[in-house]
């Protein structure tokens, strides 16, 4: 079973220090690993997990479902044509760097791919999240400082081309 406040604890010790990630395994099997880094991520050609549990065999039964985010690849809708940017965790939806600033993007904004959209906070981490096509915002589809749900719809981008 994992220990939440351990894990708090940790995100906490990484958050106030220079470190970008921690990775921790038991001889159990359980393995933690933590990253803060926007760098990182694109790295893994992806947006990963913030935090990543992986128990083992024996614990799998007793453990709630680890934390686990998907890929954010974007979906095109096939009768609009429309890609939808979904949320690759839960978290918290911020449309701006910080309190007072523009923020990333508006509808009618032209967006490069790489290009940040977005933050989700997920346990005190800001995960920025980027553009996966290029093209122009047609919708955002959550309201600044709301929670997000895994698989939610953040935005939806008419590509170029």
């Amino acid at each position: 079973m994992i220990d939440l406040r351990y894990v708090k604890k940790l995100v906490d010790m990484l958050d106030e220090s220079s470190v970008d990630s921690i990775e921790i395994s038991s001889d159990k099997g359980m393995k933690i690993r933590i990253s803060k880094s926007p760098v990182a991520r694109a790295a893994m050609h992806a947006v990963a997990p913030v935090v990543h549990a992986a128990p083992s065999a024996p614990m799998a039964a007793a453990a709630p479902a680890p934390v686990v985010a998907a890929a954010a690849a974007p979906k095109a809708d096939a009768a609009s044509k429309l890609v939808e940017v979904k949320s690759p965790m839960v978290g918290t939806f911020y449309s701006r760097p910080e309190p007072g600033a523009d923020a990333y993007v508006q509808v009618g904004t032209k967006v490069a791919k790489g290009q940040v959209l977005c933050i989700i906070e997920a346990m005190k981490i800001m995960n920025e999240i980027e553009c996966e096509v290029a093209g122009t915002i047609r919708e955002i589809c959550v309201t600044d400082a709301h929670p997000v749900e895994f698989g939610q719809a953040l935005f939806r981008i008419e590509p170029n081309g």
